[in-house]
């Protein structure tokens, strides 16, 4: 009997125990978050002052997941410029993974996908601020594992406003991702170095 699970149900055992997924702790495997990172402008910090102030200051009240889109990922991806050539963005994307054995199936919808024809950049997925981000790591990860071209890295993000972390996976042999540090909107410096790892993954799809 087949089994189906719903993207936002699935676990990272069941990944790990039905599509073979592996976590790596070796820091060399996610370097893109951590190495050669660009340098920010004036604008560019400005511009995250005030993403940082609306946030804060809508806060005052629950944030759901549309606002958090409006506010806060919105202009990071612009800042990033996401939205010019050579890249777009497609909303609410449905696929879905089958194990090797056709018994297990997981279906997902994603937020966000920042794709450069035929290649993907970034899975983004988006939680309304008082949730944790832990369960959208898995459910990312199986969007993830769909990816048509196995050949390549694919890039995660997964966000709920207030705190942000990135994935890496890889699935050349056996599927393997790592996971970046957390960062925080109300830490000093963090959604400056946010910016500067969206950047970096554009850097490296477009060279």
């Amino acid at each position: 009997m087949i089994q189906v699970i719903k993207a936002k149900d699935v676990t990272l055992n069941q990944l790990a125990e039905h599509f073979k997924l592996q976590r790596v702790s070796d820091k060399a495997f996610f370097s893109e978050w951590q190495n050669n990172l660009p340098e920010l402008d004036d604008f560019e910090k400005q511009s995250l002052n005030e993403i940082k102030e609306d946030f804060f200051h809508l806060s005052l009240y629950s944030i759901l997941e549309p606002v958090v889109k409006m506010v806060v990922l919105s202009p990071l991806l612009r800042l990033a410029q996401f939205y010019r050539p050579p890249f777009y963005v497609a909303s609410e994307q449905e696929t879905e993974i089958i194990s090797e054995d056709e018994g297990t199936i997981v279906r997902v919808n994603l937020d966000l996908l920042v794709f450069q024809p035929p290649f993907w950049v970034a899975v983004i997925e988006s939680k309304r601020a008082d949730l944790s981000l832990v369960p959208a790591i898995p459910q990312v990860l199986a969007y993830m594992l769909s990816h048509p071209d196995k050949e390549k890295p694919c890039f995660g993000v997964v966000t709920n406003g207030g705190e942000f972390r990135f994935i890496k996976l890889v699935q050349q042999d056996t599927p393997q991702y790592a996971v970046s540090d957390l960062f925080a909107l109300d830490s000093r410096d963090d959604i400056e170095i946010v910016l500067r790892v969206l950047k970096r993954l554009a850097q490296i799809v477009s060279n």
